[in-house]
């Protein structure tokens, strides 16, 4: 745990760097990786600086993903993955070159990361750093780097223009969910240290006694008020939110939902009685209210985009070398959008940082898994890109006063095509109607089980026995195996069908002693009767009770359908090209040359048959090429960089 620990302090600036998209894999068990490039093997070089082998290798080992398959699609995919973040991390680092770290800056960063960890002995700091594959140098090189990264990231931020009244206002209509205030109540409350009194009072109250005047004569908190929840103006309290009352007080009061009186509730050595007089669901702030939190909002976002556009930048005018031809990789352009080229690698990079991905690379083996990518995930990945690519240009051109990151652009654009959407008193109730299961309390009930050999002992026993005494031992009397199922659920797996149904919809129940008997039902080649107790049968929340609760729901469901359907309507007028299928047959006819042959057969070959001789060596288009700018090589452009977008 202590290893790990000391990595964190360069988590902020690599969070940052993916809020705004940037696939960047962070690789501490590398000390090389910030100290003296030119040691190990030389596998790829970026703007002339090399990157070794061993470096490559360590970021493989620092994902389980990426070591989890040796050959096939995946593990091509993987080397592309390994390559564009090695060329991310090097390009950065030559980025951040001039920007000044003292060496006591760096002993403050490292300081404070022995002093949270408790590592401030030196042998144990020593231990950890060994643990983590680094030294006290090297340990130091990469603080240093990281520092640098961030004074770059914030010196960029700090050209971000302000948000305008415009892009604030927009901001604000198009996310009402941000902007949206607690629910809240007015009511009074009772507040004493005995459960007694507590019980009495509450009494009184259900007799109809005037809660207030109760609560000034008895109550420990707020009697100066008549136990007004928030102070009293105009002879009204103000209402409270939620948190404004202990935890199971507050869960009470809000479970009464238009109004009521709780029980008696224990809190902290207390007893509450909570009168709720008026209940105020939540509901979107004025905009003059939200306009403060909208603006740092659409400022943050214009930030992250300077950022990105940053990086996409140092990524298009990058030279990358294959130095080592078992780090050559295939980069080719998966998708055109609005003059601007989506690398495949964006494409693996989304793939592999999906935590989907990872739950299914262990449940099913490697060939099957990279047919369900390939079918599934990474179509809906290119999509996703040639909207994010796209949204910029069709902000542009409709002159939105929308901003942000190519994903933040494409979820306000969806946003911005579904704003008119409305939901109708029809639609709530056909929701209702179609999904009541989701408003259902199942029945419940404890239950004890007497099955017999034959279907007329077991109605002997049903009609003869009064409920005196033990059922269990009336049952093994009369001949009957008895199971006691304890408490069960209508329509759980406890009991069979027949059961359910005998105890839980049929009126066919016998009523003995405290409980009751149900039918004589089948149960295999046996006859089974039940001894039910603490009966309650399943309700349905009324539509009244729900209705906000459905609205939200269908909402939230007609306005991602409005906005994805607007988007795709928009981004399909840019005339987007995609090449995905091309990509990856060509990369599963690459994969399959370059796989290793089996053992020839005393069968003579078909001449050039399973050789790979028809298959270009390098992939799709011409792919032969290990250096190159990733913008202006198009589908030809075989480098090893992990980007080739405009921004």
């Amino acid at each position: 745990m202590k290893n790990k620990k000391v990595v964190n302090v360069f988590l902020g600036v690599l969070a940052l760097l993916l809020v705004v998209g940037m696939a960047y894999q962070f690789t501490p068990n590398v000390g090389s990786l910030f100290g003296n490039r030119q040691q190990g093997t030389p596998a790829l070089k970026v703007n002339g600086q090399t990157v070794t082998a061993e470096e490559l290798e360590a970021i493989r080992r620092g994902n389980p993903v990426l070591g989890s398959v040796d050959g096939g699609v995946l593990a091509d995919d993987f080397k592309t993955f390994i390559v564009a973040q090695a060329v991310r991390q090097q390009l950065l680092q030559q980025a951040v070159g001039d920007i000044d770290v003292s060496r006591a800056d760096v002993n403050a960063e490292v300081q404070k990361v022995r002093e949270a960890n408790n590592l401030t002995d030196n042998k144990a700091w020593t231990d950890a750093l060994q643990g983590a594959g680094l030294t006290d140098a090297t340990y130091r090189a990469q603080v240093r780097d990281q520092l640098a990264i961030q004074r770059k990231v914030e010196e960029l931020q700090k050209t971000a223009a302000p948000a305008t009244d415009a892009e604030a206002r927009a901001y604000y209509d198009l996310n009402p969910q941000a902007f949206q205030s607690d629910a809240r109540v007015v009511g009074r409350q009772i507040v004493v240290a005995d459960k007694a009194k507590a019980q009495s009072l509450l009494a009184q109250v259900r007799a109809g006694a005037d809660f207030a005047k109760l609560a000034s004569q008895n109550s420990t908190e707020f009697k100066d008020r008549g136990g007004a929840l928030g102070p009293v103006e105009n002879g009204t309290p103000r209402p409270v939110a939620q948190v404004a009352l202990p935890a199971e007080v507050g869960t009470a009061a809000f479970a009464l939902g238009q109004g009521g009186v709780t029980d008696v509730i224990e809190s902290g050595g207390k007893f509450y009685i909570v009168k709720v007089e008026k209940f105020l669901p939540p509901a979107v702030k004025p905009f003059e209210e939200a306009k403060a939190d909208a603006t740092t909002a659409v400022t943050e976002q214009k930030k992250n985009a300077v950022v990105e556009r940053w990086i996409t930048d140092l990524e298009r005018n990058a030279k990358i070398e294959a130095v080592d031809p078992n780090w050559k990789t295939q980069n080719p352009t998966v998708a055109q959008v609005a003059g601007q080229k989506i690398p495949y690698s964006d494409v693996v990079a989304q793939v592999v940082q999906n935590q989907q991905f990872a739950s299914l690379l262990g449940q099913v083996p490697a060939d099957q898994a990279a047919g369900l990518v390939n079918g599934i995930l990474k179509p809906q990945v290119v999509q996703a890109l040639i909207d994010g690519y796209g949204a910029r240009k069709i902000v542009q051109d409709r002159k939105l006063p929308l901003a942000g990151t190519r994903q933040e652009l494409a979820a306000a654009l969806a946003a911005y095509g579904s704003r008119d959407v409305k939901v109708t008193d029809a639609d709530i109730q056909k929701f209702y109607a179609e999904n009541r299961q989701q408003f259902e309390t199942p029945g419940s009930a404890t239950v004890a089980e007497a099955s017999f050999a034959d279907r007329e002992k077991a109605n002997a026993f049903r009609q003869g026995w009064n409920g005196q005494g033990s059922f269990v031992t009336a049952a093994a009397r009369a001949g009957g195996t008895v199971s006691e199922r304890g408490s069960v659920t209508a329509g759980g797996e406890t009991l069979g069908q027949e059961l359910n149904a005998a105890i839980f919809t049929s009126k066919n129940l016998r009523d003995v002693g405290e409980g009751s008997l149900s039918e004589v039902v089948p149960a295999g080649n046996r006859f089974v009767v039940a001894y039910v107790t603490d009966l309650k049968p399943g309700a349905v929340q009324p539509l009244a009770a729900v209705r906000g609760q459905i609205r939200d729901q269908v909402l939230a469901q007609k306005r991602q359908e409005a906005g994805q359907a607007y988007l795709a309507k928009e981004i399909a007028t840019l005339k987007p090209v995609n090449n995905l299928q091309q990509v990856l047959a060509a990369q599963e006819k690459r994969v399959a040359a370059q796989a290793p042959k089996a053992p020839a057969t005393q069968t003579p070959a078909t001449p050039g048959a399973g050789s790979g001789e028809d298959a270009p060596a390098q992939g799709n288009t011409g792919n032969g090429s290990s250096t190159g700018t990733p913008a202006n090589g198009g589908t030809s452009n075989g480098n090893a960089s992990g980007s080739g977008s405009n921004p």
